[in-house]
């Protein structure tokens, strides 16, 4: 039985969620889970997973943190 893409879709749903495929592999993509129902459910399940878990990481780091992390990223970028 020749593979429909669901290997392929699978494998490359992450990046293909975070825009990190080029667009040729995108399209193949998306229109392999557009066509394929299993696939289709999968990517939105993990959209949603990846939406539920941004949304409850909505947290800020505190300014000083953040002042602290970027001056060290600055000296060691200038050693």
């Amino acid at each position: 039985m020749a593979d429909c893409g669901c290997d392929r879709a699978k494998a490359e749903l992450e990046e293909f969620l975070r825009g990190e495929i080029c667009q040729t592999e995108r399209a193949e993509i998306a229109e392999h889970v557009e066509k394929c129902p299993p696939c289709g459910e999968e990517k939105m399940t993990r959209e949603l997973l990846t939406k539920k878990v941004k949304d409850a990481c909505c947290e800020t780091a505190p300014e000083e943190l953040t002042v602290r992390i970027l001056s060290g990223l600055r000296e060691e970028a200038g050693n």
